[in-house]
């Protein structure tokens, strides 16, 4: 029976390795820059940069990577290296500590159709001793890898995805209908910054809907309450509390280093205003509004997509318009707009899907039907509009705009 060290001696005569030398140079291979004239002389053609896959265990990982590595540790390798290359004809090197995994690793991928497969002779020791860079990764504890755990299976999430989400910063207009649920969902999701916009305190006729607040806090400032239940929620979540009316001028400074907008806003005025400074500041903004048992939602990119005024080119008359404190909901209404927009918030930060931008999705709740209707941008309107320079948009008086009287 032959012994290990045997053993392995066979696999690496069968595996080709690259040394950290040589690594490091086609690593620093980039493409090249713009195209040639006519008489200029030929670009050379770049070589492949090869894929780089780190199959060590986390406790040596978190010590450092190669830049630009791919980790997948060895026990997953086989399962997730599929999605990793695709291409079986890429150019694949792996590495280890010391080479040895790394050797029983490139094996693996040869008998699972790689073509182009070695393995980093000496491993990450070596790399380090040569004296060459390496990031120092953020991962996981062993908290979040347990509570985040169903995210992180998930392929289109793993722990890459749900850093994104704790590194995130996500402002909700409003912790009221809309605001309570997908502030929630948010918070449990694990997205690391949440903002909330709004200057009202709880009262007993929102608890049908708000779930967000509790009988025992009628009276308190909303945007207290709402950090009260997130922090017992998720203890990773940062809250902003902006205990503040949104306005023409504090809006953009409000609305400043966050990666999404939720707009949970009850009123016309304040979602033109979302809108415009949202196309200013080029965030995304997921809006939805609700009224009685119909609710709609749609997502507005930033990024040449229709924005609120293609959608309402101007405000209703307010009479054509009610609140719910006028015309009533169905208290479950909120919750399921709510969910939704969470949803496109997350798949935004994790940049998988399709969001709704240019459709707009309308909720029926007495047919318990969805309908979609394609949003088409218009090329005249005043805030994306073709030729129109985003940075120089004007926020306006938007009471007056939307002929209501100031608060």
């Amino acid at each position: 029976m032959p012994s290990f060290q045997s053993y392995l001696k066979a696999i690496k005569s069968e595996v080709a390795e690259t040394d950290v030398g040589q690594l490091k140079a086609e690593l620093g291979s980039r493409p090249g820059g713009g195209a040639a004239g006519p008489s200029a002389p030929a670009v050379p053609e770049v070589p492949e940069v090869p894929e780089v896959i780190d199959v060590r265990e986390q406790d040596e990982y978190v010590q450092g990577y190669i830049p630009g590595a791919r980790w997948i540790p060895r026990g997953y390798l086989e399962l997730r290296i599929e999605e990793a290359v695709p291409d079986r004809d890429h150019e694949v090197v792996v590495y280890c500590a010391g080479g040895t995994r790394s050797a029983l690793a490139a094996r693996s991928l040869r008998e699972l159709g790689y073509t182009h497969v070695k393995s980093l002779a000496g491993g990450f020791t070596a790399w380090k001793r040569a004296g060459y860079p390496f990031d120092i990764p953020v991962v996981l504890s062993p908290e979040q890898q347990l509570r985040y755990s169903r995210h992180t299976m998930l392929p289109e999430v793993g722990d890459k995805g749900q850093i994104a989400l704790l590194k995130s910063r996500v402002l909700c207009i409003g912790a009221g209908g809309l605001g309570s649920p997908s502030s929630m969902y948010l918070a449990a999701a694990g997205v690391g910054t949440l903002g909330i916009v709004d200057d009202d305190v709880v009262d007993a006729s929102n608890l049908q809907r708000q779930i967000l607040h509790a009988t025992d806090r009628i009276g308190v400032h909303k945007v207290e309450s709402a950090a009260k239940t997130i922090a017992g929620l998720n203890p990773d979540v940062k809250v902003v509390q902006h205990r503040t009316r949104l306005d023409s001028s504090n809006a953009l400074d409000i609305l400043a280093g966050y990666d999404v907008i939720v707009d949970g806003a009850d009123n016309f005025q304040a979602r033109y205003l979302v809108n415009d400074a949202a196309l200013k500041l080029r965030i995304p903004v997921v809006h939805a509004s609700i009224f009685r048992f119909e609710g709609q939602i749609t997502v507005f990119s930033a990024d040449g997509a229709p924005c609120y005024r293609c959608l309402y080119p101007s405000p209703p008359p307010p009479e054509e318009a009610p609140s719910c404190a006028e015309a009533g909901v169905l208290g479950v209404l909120p919750g399921i707009m709510g969910v939704l927009q969470a949803t496109e918030v997350i798949k935004i930060v994790l940049g998988q899907g399709h969001t709704l931008a240019g459709r707009l999705l309308v909720y029926d709740a007495l047919k318990t039907k969805f309908r979609e209707l394609k949003l088409r941008r218009d090329e005249s309107c005043p805030t994306c509009g073709v030729g129109v320079d985003r940075s120089q948009i004007q926020l306006i008086d938007y009471n007056q705009f939307c002929n209501v009287r100031a608060p």
